[in-house]
């Protein structure tokens, strides 16, 4: 009978010492109201069901009440996001960092044929967004055509769970083939289960008689708006990881649409951890011309794939920074004297100690890596503070 396969690879990290520690390290401070950092005082923030955000293209925007405080009111325009199921509290500690402002939650299910549930937090007008054109397919077998002829009448699946940055084994797949081969037809209720349960889990597509495989990194590059072999040139693996970590280009481009007629000339953007070009791909097709980027990002994988894409399609200035804290109130300060200023500051900061599938070391914004979100709340206020002047 078919067996259940455990398959995915464990993150290494390491316990930070308590907020204290944290806050004096990066020195940030809440731009909003003040509280305690560990989650005690918080109730967790509820989720929209759906989670459609403050409006979606083609349908009426609902009504929202959202007063920003006079220190959030852009430019600069900031845009933050990350894993909107994150543990309690997590998102009421970063709202009460960027000005108490209410986080738009969003599943891009609403704009691709995959799930990405996200939350956003921004100071960008709500009225005249204007989604990418044309809208990508929202359906598994509208944008994978081929799959059709093989997909079974008992498999209801129509989009993809969220895209992960790693895909499952040969062995399980092999496994998958040979069970349902040596079931009837259609297989019995208790294999339609099983081989559900891990299509959903790994995003598997029927290719096949009787066969799944994993999306190629091509197919996730279509799904999340990137254009053709944006991560190409690079490992399977590495390719999987940083499509996994990016930004769902047609949901974040729906949103900085409104953009577009503010700055005609074009803009100077601050982008931290940039990842693969999430924010600059969105802009890019949303025409609106980058003059300067200043990209702040880690992997340098992923600094030579935004810096062939930037060498390919842009004519702007494009200044690589590999590690965040090294981007001081000084240095900032000579970018905007250098550049007259920066329009936008986005990102979204790692997100290795809150999503869920992380199970070891999922303590929140308290995790090596997720507190980084404090370097984001620390450069954003330096920013505002200098361009106040």
């Amino acid at each position: 009978m078919f067996a259940i396969l455990q398959d995915g690879g464990r993150n290494k990290g390491r316990f930070m010492d308590g907020n204290n520690k944290k806050r004096k390290r990066y020195g940030s401070q809440a731009l909003g109201s003040r509280g305690p950092l560990d989650g005690s005082a918080d109730e967790p923030m509820l989720l929209p069901n759906p989670m459609v955000g403050f409006s979606l293209p083609d349908q009426w925007p609902r009504p929202v009440n959202r007063d920003l405080p006079a220190l959030a009111m852009g430019p600069p325009y900031f845009y933050y996001e990350n894993v909107a199921l994150a543990p309690k509290g997590v998102w009421t500690i970063i709202s009460r960092f960027l000005y108490d402002i209410q986080p738009e939650f969003v599943d891009s299910k609403y704009f691709c044929a995959a799930a990405r549930k996200r939350g956003y937090i921004h100071n960008l007008p709500l009225e005249n967004r204007s989604p990418l054109l044309p809208k990508p397919p929202r359906t598994i077998t509208v944008a994978f055509p081929h799959t059709k002829r093989w997909w079974p009448s008992w498999d209801p699946r129509q989009q993809f769970n969220c895209l992960q940055t790693c895909v499952s084994s040969a062995k399980l797949l092999e496994k998958i083939r040979v069970t349902l081969t040596n079931s009837s037809d259609p297989p019995p209720p208790r294999v339609q289960k099983l081989v559900l349960e891990e299509c959903r889990k790994w995003n598997l597509a029927w290719v096949g008689l009787n066969k799944v495989a994993p999306l190629e990194p091509d197919e996730m590059e279509f799904l999340l708006g990137f254009p053709k072999d944006h991560t190409r040139g690079i490992c399977r693996t590495e390719r999987f990881r940083s499509l996994g970590n990016s930004f769902q280009v047609d949901t974040v481009a729906y949103h900085l649409s409104v953009l577009k007629d503010m700055y005609p000339e074009g803009m100077n953007v601050l982008s931290l951890f940039s990842g693969i070009g999430g924010a600059e791909v969105a802009l890019h097709r949303l025409g609106i011309r980058m003059k300067t980027v200043i990209s702040v990002e880690k992997s340098e994988v992923n600094r030579t794939i935004l810096r062939s894409w930037w060498d390919q399609t842009q004519t702007g200035t494009l200044i690589e920074i590999n590690d965040v804290q090294t981007l001081t109130s000084e240095r900032i300060e000579a970018y905007i004297r250098r550049f007259g200023g920066f329009d936008l500051v986005i990102g979204g900061s790692p997100c290795n100690n809150l999503a869920g599938s992380n199970r070891h070391h999922r303590n929140g914004l308290e995790g090596e890596h997720s507190s980084l979100f404090f370097q984001y709340v620390r450069i954003l206020e330096s920013v505002k503070s200098i361009q106040r002047l």
